[in-house]
């Protein structure tokens, strides 16, 4: 797992009551595939793999919410992946139960993304 140091120093200063929250979904998301990075891109921690994956909206206050900036092109059927754009979508989680919950999705979205990106 590649850890930012940006990122967490990022996390360390965060002051939301969804931070350790957002801190889980960060593990779930670098443990998922090796391929995956982290960066901090529009003031918040960014994952990246050939481009970007997605990206927390820092100022939601009652889950955490991720934006994935092109979640409309990800290969598969994920139920968790909510909105109607031409191609963003967003995964939102409540609290660590509705984490666990959703976590195969999370996983899975962030394979097919970096396999979609070794195909093109």
């Amino acid at each position: 797992m590649k850890k930012s140091d940006d990122v967490t120093a990022w996390l360390e200063i965060y002051d939301n009551p969804q931070k350790d929250l957002v801190a889980a979904i960060r593990e779930v998301i670098l443990s998922a595939d090796p391929r995956v990075g982290e960066c901090i891109k529009w003031q918040a921690p960014t994952f990246t793999y050939k481009g970007n994956i997605a990206s927390f909206f820092p100022k939601s206050k009652k889950h955490a919410s991720l934006m994935f900036h092109k979640g409309a092109t990800i290969p598969g059927s994920w139920s968790a992946l909510e909105g109607d754009a031409a191609e963003g979508r967003t995964m939102k989680f409540k609290d660590a139960d509705d984490l666990a919950a959703k976590r195969d999705q999370l996983v899975g979205v962030v394979k097919a993304w970096c396999d979609q990106q070794d195909q093109a």
